[in-house]
This record gives structure tokens, sequence and C-alpha cells, in this order.
């Protein structure tokens, strides 16, 4: 089964996951959504199984840089798109592994070690 990380290399939260799966000896890909971006339907499969909400990072400066026009009102629809446009706008890492149900979002060691060991 494959093991998909997405998130920025630069991250320290990614680089934490990536180093936590090295160490497990886990083989994994890396999407670098920066460069290669991220598509609206890779999204919403995430979101359906953990939420929009959940993958929305609104602490960080692409979201709070919005105007209060651009953040009002928010839907699935609207932060699906707006993730799509500035996919620094989304938490990380993602992972998701292909034929399974379970997608994490951020890294928490217990609950990556749960679903992955």
């Amino acid at each position: 089964m494959t093991i998909h990380i997405y998130g920025i290399p630069n991250c320290d939260t990614v680089k934490k996951a990536r180093k936590w799966m090295d160490a497990q000896g886990l083989d994994y890909t890396f999407h670098d959504y920066k460069k290669e971006g991220v598509s609206e339907k890779d999204l919403s499969r995430w979101a359906d199984r953990c939420g929009w909400a959940v993958l929305l990072n609104r602490r960080g400066t692409t979201f709070r840089k919005l105007d209060d026009e651009q953040k009002a009102d928010m839907t699935r629809e609207k932060a699906i798109a707006l993730m799509v446009e500035h996919p620094s706008m989304i938490k990380r890492p993602v992972m998701e592994r292909e034929g399974d149900e379970h997608v994490l979002v951020g890294f928490a060691e217990s609950e990556w070690e749960n679903a992955l060991c």
C-alpha cells in the first residue's frame, strides 16, 4: 500500500513527519504542493474523509492576508477553491494511504503510529 505525504519541504512539521517515517522504515512518496499544486479532486476527497475545516489553515499568513469578504461565509466549495489557488492554506502535512479511507492532517506521532504501524 503506497503512502503519500503532501506538504511543503521546508515546513518544520513536514520535516518532523518525514523524519519519523524514515525512522520507522516506511516508504512513501512526497508531493510538494507548492511546486506541484494540489487538485480540486484531491482536496474534495480529503474533505470527504476528514472535513474541509480540518484542512483549511486559518492561522497561516496566506489566510490572514485575505480580505474580510474572502474569509466571510466560508463553505466547503469556497475553502476548496481557495486551497487550490493558494496551497499554503492547506494544513500540513496531509498523509493518505492508497486503499485506505483514513487521511491524517498535521503530525501527531501517536496518530501516525496508530494508523501506520
